[in-house]
């Protein structure tokens, strides 16, 4: 129940991130805000996947993409549910992020990014809250994986 408690609490954040600067935007307010010299909020429209990368117009591709993902979200939801460990800590920051960013793709057709990190003239891709939940997971879960002899999955 614990597990479930904190996906909720991640969806919330990301959420709440978003609507707020959907709703500044909607106001008429530019939403493009220096907040550090390397860093801005800057609202864009994400209809690839992490990142901007594979981005498409709604059709039928779109659609693939999006069924993939839920796909990947049941068998994390699986996972969360029959892992005992803490590791699957892990997954639970992957899943808190990815639901937030496919609701988006459901409501908007489009996930909503805002931060920019920057130096100089290179850019980072442009990234919300659930993208930064998505990669810490999956970044703690390589780390696990690589530099622990017993195997994350063969503890299910």
């Amino acid at each position: 129940m614990k597990k479930f408690l904190i996906i909720l609490i991640l969806f919330l954040i990301d959420r709440i991130s978003k609507i707020y600067l959907i709703n500044l935007q909607s106001t008429g307010i530019d939403v493009d805000f220096y907040v550090f010299p390397f860093l801005n909020f800057s609202l864009v429209w994400n209809t690839g996947v992490g990142f901007g990368l594979l981005s498409l117009e709604p059709n039928v591709f779109y659609h693939i993409i999006t069924s993939i993902i839920v796909i990947i979200n049941l068998v994390l939801i699986y996972y969360v549910c029959i892992i005992k460990n803490n590791q699957v800590y892990m997954i639970v920051l992957i899943l808190g992020g990815s639901l937030g960013n496919l609701y988006d793709r459901f409501v908007y057709f489009a996930v909503p990014d805002f931060i920019d990190l920057h130096f100089n003239n290179f850019h980072w891709f442009t990234f919300n809250i659930a993208d930064i939940f998505i990669t810490i997971g999956i970044i703690s879960l390589l780390y696990f994986e690589l530099t622990n002899k017993a195997s994350y999955f063969k503890n299910v």
